[in-house]
């Protein structure tokens, strides 16, 4: 074998053995089901395996060790696949139900809409409820980008509105449990399961602005009535799925972005693959070069129109929010 191309195998070997041993080790720390004390002696244990696997491989003394990394490897495998998302736990209050959906010719019912009256981040007046939707009069679909954590990452809310003025937000959320959080990290290891949640704009878009006061944007999307109505029933068809079978969340595989861009690439053909998609904060770049904005108006301006944060501070949480809201967003044209 050419030394160039030998140098190159044993660098793809090395960097694949450290890789292998960084996720192993975090694997181990986050979900082993034993004290701290013992998480960390796991994954240090494992975490030193690799690196001395990775040391021999460097000398030329590769089998040996190679033989046993792999088999601990192939263990920590077999052990992480028989994880499964539960069905049952102590839920955060305000992701306690998924929501499902059944359909009766043009009406569309659904069961634990959320529907909160919050005051604080963490302080709400808690309210489910049944409601019934006529899908031959829905007529819009938008996007609400919430920006909590600089421009690269917001939480996605995509919002379906009827002739008469309702409106249904859905959002994929993290399912907590009491005395759990949200971490990035921590959800690339089998941490927290995936929840749809369905809820009136007051809740889900209202906590944003209002309780929390993120950086909310709203983008009026422009599409026809049976691709909207085909991904309103995507968001019904894949809550039912969750009902019926838990699934883990994943920061980058199985999020708010992911999750939906999965839902319309099954109704719209061509929908390229783009970076925005992960740093989702761009997403509005994404979705004007796709031509479902507003046309004649640039990115900057749509964000500038679009911001609803001051203006729903200035009104509060009303009973005509949604239309308030709404003011002097762009509309694209029919």
């Amino acid at each position: 074998m050419p030394r160039a191309l030998r140098l190159f195998c044993l660098g793809l070997l090395c960097l694949l053995i450290l890789l292998t041993t960084l996720w192993g080790a975090m694997a181990l720390w986050y979900r082993l089901p034993v004290d701290s004390l013992w998480r960390t002696a796991a994954a240090s244990g494992f975490e030193g395996l690799g690196l001395a696997t990775l040391w021999a491989v460097i000398r030329g003394r590769a089998l040996r060790g190679l033989s046993t990394f792999c088999l601990a490897l192939a263990a920590l495998i077999w052990w992480w696949s028989s994880l499964t998302p539960p069905a049952e736990a102590h839920w955060s209050p305000d992701v306690a139900r998924q929501v499902t959906g059944t359909r009766d010719g043009d009406i569309l019912t659904l069961t634990d809409v959320r529907n909160f009256d919050w005051t604080t981040p963490t302080e709400f007046t808690p309210r489910w409820e049944t409601r019934s939707y006529d899908l031959s009069q829905l007529n819009s679909v938008d996007l609400f980008m919430s920006y909590w954590a600089g421009p690269e990452m917001a939480h996605m809310v995509v919002s379906f509105g009827f002739e008469d003025g309702a409106h249904i937000a859905w959002s994929v959320e993290v399912r907590r449990q009491v005395g759990g959080g949200f971490s990035p990290i921590a959800d690339l290891f089998k941490t927290n399961t995936l929840v749809l949640i369905a809820a009136d704009e007051r809740d889900v878009v209202g906590t944003r602005t209002n309780a929390r006061g993120e950086d909310v944007q709203l983008f009026r999307i422009n599409t026809d009535p049976d691709t909207t109505r085909a991904l309103l029933m995507q968001y019904v068809e894949a809550a039912n799925r969750l009902a019926a079978q838990p699934q883990w969340y994943n920061s980058l595989t199985s999020n708010c972005t992911t999750v939906v861009m999965t839902m319309i690439r099954t109704i719209v053909e061509d929908v390229p693959l783009d970076w925005r998609v992960l740093a989702n904060g761009y997403l509005p770049e994404y979705a004007h070069d796709q031509g479902v904005l507003a046309a004649g108006y640039s990115t900057e301006e749509l964000r500038k129109r679009g911001s609803i944060t001051a203006k729903a501070q200035a009104q509060g949480i009303t009973p005509d929010y949604s239309a308030l809201i709404r003011e002097g967003v762009p509309v694209p044209a029919p």
